[in-house]
């Protein structure tokens, strides 16, 4: 607020400084006219009112200077061309002869090509340090991010071979305890409880394992699992993936989360549409395409698509929502997957 009402104060003293200057410059010249001419005198008169007026606009202009570093580089500039412009109106007024106001302008050049060139030097450091900052930073999240995705399939493995099995080895000890206890119907029917809860942790365990990475995701790759996602549907779906170099593990994970949120978004909003996967590779760039003949109007803001959108844009990849409203709607990820 304070600088929005510095500005024009300082505008208005130069104002009014410009028109006393003109007044005065004015009013001396008539002098000189009325006294008969001669010599110009008031000539110095203008010169004066014009340094001020300069050395005003040099303050102006010095305060108002965004800060960075060409500021001291803009204020010397504009100090040089009113000392510059100062000594040639001095030469002018006492009479001209040899041009010694070169002298000034090659020592002022000079001292301005010098403050340019440290601070080029000095603003091309900043800008190198920034980029191997940027480079640091790239490299320390996508190894953050790639460490993320080993640990996830970790926990998967741990979960489908460990306390999964372990499970279903205890729902089938369960069962053949119950099928001894026939003649003891209290104990079968416990038993029988104690073996469908063992079974409800089993599928809520398959759930959760499935909601981290399908194991055939890692054993077999994109393909197999957004196959084996489009036979899982419950709406049809028609797989078309093309995927001839597999991409890093932390690509496909992605990948497959994002064609199976926009498939489970499609099966809750599409009303029975039919849909298509498309798994692509674009140059150095893994393409997945959940298309879907549906309502559309799918809010790209929404919950489900922003997660997805945070998930993609990790990897510097690129994620598009196209959904008018009658015309369907199609979710497109651009995955980076070069070297």
């Amino acid at each position: 607020m304070a600088a929005e009402q510095t500005s024009p104060d300082r505008g208005g003293a130069l104002s009014l400084q410009i028109a006393l200057s003109a007044i005065a410059g004015f009013a001396t010249t008539l002098v000189w006219a009325l006294v008969g001419g001669g010599y110009f005198w008031p000539g110095w008169v203008w010169f004066g009112a014009a340094a001020a007026a300069g050395l005003h606009l040099v303050i102006v202009g010095a305060l108002s200077a965004a800060p960075g570093p060409y500021r001291a580089l803009r204020i010397q500039a504009e100090a040089s061309a009113l000392l510059l412009s100062v000594e040639v109106a001095v030469w002018a007024l006492s009479g001209g002869g040899t041009f010694w106001p070169i002298w000034v302008l090659i020592v002022l050049a000079t001292a301005l090509a010098v403050h340019w060139v440290v601070v080029r030097n000095r603003d091309g450091g900043r800008e190198q340090q920034l980029e191997e900052r940027v480079d640091v930073l790239t490299r320390t999240r996508r190894g953050a991010v790639d460490v993320q995705a080993a640990e996830l399939r970790r926990i998967e493995r741990d979960l489908h071979d460990g306390a999964q099995a372990r499970l279903v080895a205890l729902s089938m000890h369960l069962g053949r305890a119950e099928a001894r206890l026939e003649d003891q119907p209290e104990l079968a029917d416990l038993l029988r409880q104690a073996r469908e809860e063992a079974g409800s942790a089993i599928a809520e365990l398959r759930d959760l394992a499935r909601g981290i990475a399908p194991p055939v995701l890692a054993d077999r790759g994109l393909a197999a699992a957004l196959d084996g996602l489009g036979r899982r549907s419950a709406i049809p779906v028609t797989v078309e993936a093309e995927i001839v170099r597999r991409p890093p593990p932390v690509v496909e994970t992605a990948a497959y989360f994002v064609a199976a949120e926009a498939l489970t978004n499609a099966a809750k909003h599409a009303g029975g549409a039919a849909a298509r996967i498309r798994a692509v590779e674009e140059g150095d760039a893994l393409i997945v395409e959940v298309a879907d003949s549906g309502r559309g109007g799918a809010d790209p803001d929404g919950g489900g698509l922003t997660g997805l959108r945070a998930r993609v844009e990790a990897l510097d990849g690129r994620l598009t929502v196209t959904s008018p409203i009658g015309g369907g709607t199609v979710v497109r990820a651009e995955l980076p997957c070069g070297s």
